[in-house]
């Protein structure tokens, strides 16, 4: 019996025909700038159905980017480059490769054109730095940029490895794939169907939980299932792969109502749904009318729920009432009650989810009060500590929440607001 460890020539045949990307950029390292790059890529190659298993970054160093080629080169048939290829020192990708591969570089004229008609439209003459960026692999094709200066290249590097280059500007990049290496895939019989994902979104329930609810989900193939977490919230993804869109959806469909069934309602949406938009949907559905009385959260809260396109429909307002005089004066907050509780109390969430809705007369308030550090905390009522109201025509209930003193100040206050709209959505379900 063959040990598990050991890929099968199958196995390693597709991974071989798949796609690997190379981010190039010292400041991708430091984390000064988010890779969105590889993100967008990652979603085009899958849109063409082309697999792709690694994604490198690799700082500007000539060695380092030749090192990760190599790699690559080992178990990928199509490299795709994002950053270095501008006209400062740094930009070392395309010498990098040219060196790896024994090719010479060349000035391609029509570059040198292109690059001379643009300088010129800004009024500015093309300079030897800038020209440097028509020097490219002498057996390479252009990859146009039609938004900015660097042009890539489309050049076979070997028989069988094809070897696409980008700069790392992310709108100059998106408008090369899709004018030029997009279509080039597609008719030099690249794309081979398409793979495509629908992501459930979850809240309230944790990663192991769910895991274990969907367990033999977890196992299909085609499609496939697998959870991930992330600032409170747990997903699901299933991808499928299959010759368009519809046949994708036609293998996902299935798969995501049984898990919306055994789920129930610790499921609230799926792709880019938002707790704040279904929340808006059941409101909208119910003819129903929302406030907010925020004090930790700042304001927070209304964001979230403005956010959402339309929201004026049924979102009519809320009051930041940060200072006990506000909570006073605008929403009714007894002094009394101040005074004996504390603001950071189920007693003044009471009041203030009340008061709000009362004051702005709409069908339900959310309040919001609690201590979301890093100082302010007690034995008593540690950092972390939170209370939620939630006002109707039924009266006013209230939770109380620990976050943890653990957490950041920016993670309790999301995880506050985000933790009262979900009450609100299961409450709205309820009444069903």
């Amino acid at each position: 019996m063959k040990s598990a460890k050991f890929k099968s020539t199958a196995a390693r045949n597709a991974e071989i025909r798949s796609a690997e990307i190379i981010c190039v950029g010292t400041e991708l390292l430091l984390g000064d700038i988010v890779n969105g790059n590889a993100r967008y890529l990652a979603q085009q190659l899958a849109s063409l159905g082309i697999a792709h298993h690694y994604q490198t970054v690799v700082g500007d160093n000539p060695l380092r980017i030749q090192r990760a080629v190599a790699i690559a080169c080992e178990r990928a048939r199509l490299i795709i480059f994002t950053g270095g290829l501008g006209p400062t020192p740094d930009d070392l990708t395309m010498a990098s490769l040219a060196e790896f591969f024994d090719a010479p570089l060349v000035e391609n004229p029509a570059v040198v054109v292109d690059l001379e008609a643009k300088f010129a439209r800004r009024g500015r003459q093309l300079n030897a730095a800038s020209r440097r960026q028509a020097q490219l692999p002498a057996e390479a094709d252009v990859l146009p940029n039609p938004v900015g200066t660097a042009p890539g290249v489309i050049w076979e590097a070997r028989p069988g490895l094809l070897i696409m280059t980008f700069p790392g500007v992310p709108h100059e990049m998106k408008a090369m794939w899709q004018a030029t290496a997009a279509p080039y895939l597609h008719n030099n019989g690249w794309a081979k169907g398409v793979i495509h994902s629908q992501t459930l979104k979850f809240w309230g329930i944790g990663e192991e939980t769910l895991a274990s609810k969907v367990r033999p989900l977890l196992d299909l193939e085609n499609p496939t299932v697998a959870p991930y977490a992330g600032e409170g919230e747990v997903k699901l993804r299933i991808s499928a792969k299959a010759e368009s869109v519809a046949a994708a959806n036609a293998l996902i469909d299935p798969v995501a109502r049984e898990i919306r069934k055994i789920s129930g309602n610790d499921c609230y949406g799926a792709d880019d749904d938002t707790l704040a938009s279904t929340v808006g949907e059941l409101l909208q559905q119910k003819s129903m009318t929302l406030s907010v009385a925020e004090s930790c959260t700042g304001g927070g809260l209304g964001e979230y729920i403005t956010a959402t396109p339309g929201s004026s429909r049924y979102f009519w307002g809320g009051i930041i009432s940060y200072d006990n005089r506000v909570k006073q004066g605008l929403l009714g907050v007894d002094a009394r009650v101040l005074e004996r509780c504390g603001a950071v109390s189920a007693e003044v969430a009471t009041a203030m989810a009340q008061g709000v809705r009362d004051r702005l007369g709409t069908d339900w308030g959310i309040s919001i009060t609690g201590i979301a550090g890093p100082d302010g905390g007690s034995p008593e009522k540690p950092v972390g500590l939170v209370y939620i109201g939630l006002a109707s025509a039924a009266g006013v209930q209230t939770q109380k929440h620990l976050f943890g003193s653990d957490r950041s100040r920016d993670r309790i206050r999301q995880q506050s607001a985000l933790s009262a709209l979900n009450w609100l959505r299961l409450q709205l379900l309820e009444q069903r």
